[in-house]
């Protein structure tokens, strides 16, 4: 069967598929339009697996809450390059992802892979598709809930940085007010009691070492010591810091005004903890100019 421009044009706008794609696939079939599209899928879910390999340290978080704002959840979804991390196509996937972990009540990420998205197809069906088509590695990282039993609010920097506060008392802007703080100060804990000991510990050991170079009485050291742990925990828990919004007031003096308390938060930015290999693209293009040159 003969293979005309307009068949292939069709095809092409079936799948999105290149030109010459759509050409190979259907002489492949024989002109058979489902089964040419059956056959890009399955050559773009195999270019799609041996994609999964890269690194992908850009994307999105995205953040579903409930109606009656008493749970959430807040998810990481990567792919490649900020280009395809800010358009709207990778936004909205990464947005039904989370809605979708909310409302199975599930953070797995294999369970979330296998629900089923408004097209009817699988979560990861639908990221292996665009995978194919769009030419970069995706994959969902993290997904986070949180309850309450009062109220959660959220704040989102860009997509990059996204904040979900558990709180009890006050109102969704304040709830808002102090996300955004978080999001902005990176807060390691809400009260001093919740740091982590092992920090405490190597934190401390530094000062000490600190101190004593001063020459000072150990009697001395011990308060200067004493004095520089407090600022230490002022600075990295929540309820410690100075409100970005008004730094005249500690975010504890700000909740404490309106009768609230945070419970519970989670900050999660696009990335944190990936290794990305740095590259020198001068010396890429180099290295590509001598290959090709002999």
């Amino acid at each position: 069967m003969a293979i005309t421009a307009s068949m292939v044009k069709e095809l092409r706008q079936a799948t999105g598929a290149g030109m010459m794609d759509c050409k190979k696939a259907l002489s492949e079939t024989g002109g058979d339009m489902d089964a040419a599209i059956e056959f890009l899928r399955k050559k773009g879910m195999a270019g799609a697996d041996k994609k999964a390999g890269r690194v992908a340290a850009e994307g999105v978080v995205a953040i579903a809450v409930s109606e009656d704002k008493k749970s959430g959840m807040i998810a990481e979804v990567n792919c490649e390059t900020d280009f395809v991390a800010k358009g709207d196509e990778f936004k909205a996937f990464a947005n039904e992802i989370v809605a979708l972990a909310l409302a199975a009540d599930t953070t797995d990420v294999d369970t979330i892979m296998g629900l089923t998205m408004a097209s009817g197809q699988t979560v990861d069906l639908t990221r292996r598709e665009m995978i194919a088509r769009i030419g970069e590695n995706m994959a969902l990282r993290f997904v986070q809930k949180i309850e309450s039993k009062g109220l959660i609010g959220q704040y989102q920097h860009g997509e990059k940085i996204g904040v979900v506060v558990a709180m009890e008392g006050g109102d969704e802007a304040l709830a808002r007010d102090v996300a955004m703080h978080i999001a902005a100060v990176n807060p390691s804990a809400i009260t001093a009691e919740e740091v982590d000991q092992g920090m405490l510990e190597k934190e401390r050991k530094f000062q000490i070492e600190q101190a004593q170079e001063s020459g000072k009485p150990a009697e001395i050291i011990e308060k200067m010591i004493d004095g520089r742990m407090r600022k230490y925990l002022q600075e990295i828990t929540l309820v410690g810091q100075s409100f970005v919004k008004n730094p005249d007031i500690t975010i504890e003096k700000l909740l404490k005004e309106n009768g609230a308390t945070v419970t519970a938060f989670i900050r999660m930015e696009v990335g944190a903890g990936i290794e990305v290999e740095e590259t020198d693209f001068a010396e890429e293009v180099a290295l590509a100019a001598k290959a090709v040159t002999g």
